[in-house]
């Protein structure tokens, strides 16, 4: 669904939940761009948006802001 992905890209709070799978980037791979995947454990972002994404702690512990929403695996 391609236009689901344009609307759900990240940066809206109310489009990430805990439990939804992601794909961030952590603060020491800007640079790069290299995306980590996994579980979204809860949202440490308060504003409802915000340009860059929505900073959220993974269920591994990792930290980062959402870049990509990949719910094609956990959306029933």
């Amino acid at each position: 669904m391609p236009f689901l992905h344009s609307i759900m890209n990240g940066k809206n709070r109310k489009d990430i939940k805990p439990g939804l799978y992601v794909a961030i980037v952590q603060k020491q791979d800007q640079r790069t761009g290299e995306l980590t995947e996994g579980v979204v454990k809860r949202l440490l972002t308060k504003s409802g948006f915000h340009p860059r994404g929505i900073k959220v702690q993974l269920e591994t512990g990792e930290v980062g802001r959402v870049q990509k929403i990949l719910e094609d695996e956990f959306l029933s």
